[in-house]
């Protein structure tokens, strides 16, 4: 079936492809430059050899207000292509660019989605000092989902775009598996949540499948994992978007709420379910007439089930998080540092550790960093419990949510599920007929 588009369309998307693609290029050209030291290195008379720098220095204030004002402009075009335009063409390119310049121009850094750590710090941290490009980064994209949906996971995400890029031949998850690893985000985030607000590692960006392919270099495990999430999204559809990201679960939630959506097809549903088969992520829903009267009573008992069971399903996930809190806690450093002081003491151990060698030669005493890891173990107590019941609630809603079926007469998405990635517009036989030039007729079926 042809594509509708006239020869001066097809011009200005060349040119449009033309010039991102070399605007990509040459914003990813800075990162193929070796990085620069902050302060000389010292010179050693040995033949020690200094590591290579893997984190990318720190942006001037000029360019961070530059990579906002990027970002802001590039979520307007993803709003504008997704829900005015209907141009898969152009989300693609956009991705593209989004690549070149958010990955490997920026190295990865600072993104929405690390930023999560940031806030979280910040709210439970009064003297951290929360970067202004962080909180841009943060708030940004969740007010373009407010607006026009996931706009910034179909065209403005480099990890996003990257996962795009390699889809070959998707594979349609059957729900049994798809349900319960879209859980995993929830999961996810209240971990990355737990450990920033207490003071710990950033999980999000030191377990990074992608940061280390727009640095060019990294942990040879990290490099594996982002290698294995590449080849996976070659059958399975961004695998990381749907089951790890967790701010992908935030813009779902956010898109639910959106003003304007896009839509499958520009005016009325024919019902060809072209765009099913299309769709990557399985985020289409099909037309749906409930039957006449009530529905089954063993279905209604499960949902009434499910209801009443919520309250004490959430209750035992926290207690059983409550339990878990004191090894959970073990990875966090200090904690970790204090456990490793107190068994050289007690002469449990006689092996030592560089972090337990760098605190002894320091000032500090072992009974303050006692009270620190006290403090920390305290927090974990507090805080694993509500991690662990906002997941078990996450799950429970996910589950209720499958019960519940609105009549709907077209092919409609799901908001929450759809990444705007534009895939289904091509599809659809209406937007063909939208797409014909002024004066030709034909059938739409």
């Amino acid at each position: 079936m042809p594509d509708g588009r006239c020869p001066d369309a097809r011009d200005a998307v060349r040119r449009a492809a033309a010039i991102l693609i070399a605007f990509a290029i040459l914003a990813g050209a800075p990162a193929l430059l070796p990085a620069a030291d902050r302060v000389p290195r010292p010179e050693f008379l040995s033949d020690y050899q200094a590591p290579s720098i893997q984190n990318p220095l720190p942006r001037a204030e000029w360019l961070q207000s530059l990579d906002v004002l990027v970002l802001g402009l590039a979520l307007a075009a993803a709003g504008w292509l997704s829900v005015r335009a209907r141009s898969r063409e152009g989300i693609f390119l956009l991705g593209v660019f989004s690549i070149g310049y958010f990955g490997f121009f920026r190295k990865g850094c600072i993104c929405p989605i690390g930023s999560i750590q940031n806030v979280a710090l910040a709210l439970s941290d009064p003297t951290y000092a929360l970067p202004l490009s962080a909180v841009a980064f943060f708030v940004l994209p969740l007010v373009a989902a407010l607006l026009t949906g996931r706009a910034f996971c179909g065209g403005v995400c480099p990890f996003g775009a990257l996962q795009e890029a390699v889809i070959v031949r998707p594979l349609r998850l059957p729900r049994w598996l798809s349900v319960p690893l879209g859980v995993l985000p929830a999961a996810y985030l209240s971990l990355a949540v737990l450990f920033a607000a207490t003071g710990g590692e950033f999980v999000i960006c030191r377990f990074d499948p992608f940061v280390s392919f727009f640095r060019l270099g990294g942990r040879a495990p990290i490099l594996a994992l982002g290698a294995c999430f590449l080849a996976l999204g070659t059958v399975v559809a961004r695998p990381y978007c749907r089951f790890l990201c967790p701010y992908g679960l935030i813009l779902g939630w956010m898109s639910h709420l959106a003003l304007r959506h896009p839509t499958i097809s520009p005016d009325s549903c024919v019902q060809c379910r072209l765009c099913e088969d299309a769709c990557p992520v399985g985020a289409i829903r099909p037309a749906f007439s409930p039957p006449a009267g009530l529905p089954p009573a063993g279905e209604r008992r499960a949902f009434a089930l499910s209801i009443l069971a919520t309250p004490v399903l959430v209750g035992l996930a926290a207690w059983l998080g409550f339990l878990a809190s004191p090894a959970i806690a073990q990875a966090h450093p200090t904690v970790r540092l204090a456990e490793q002081v107190r068994r050289e003491d007690a002469g449990e151990t006689s092996a030592t550790t560089l972090e337990s060698v760098t605190f002894r030669s320091q000032t500090a005493t072992t009974d303050e960093l006692f009270r620190a890891a006290a403090d920390v173990r305290l927090r974990f107590a507090r805080g694993t419990p509500v991690a662990a019941g906002f997941t078990m609630l996450v799950l429970v809603l996910t589950v209720l949510g499958s019960f519940v079926r609105r009549r709907t007469e077209e092919y409609s998405m799901d908001r929450a599920a759809c990444v705007s990635c534009g895939r289904c517009f091509s599809h659809c036989p209406r937007e063909h007929l939208r797409r014909r030039p002024a004066g030709q007729t034909g059938s739409a079926a």
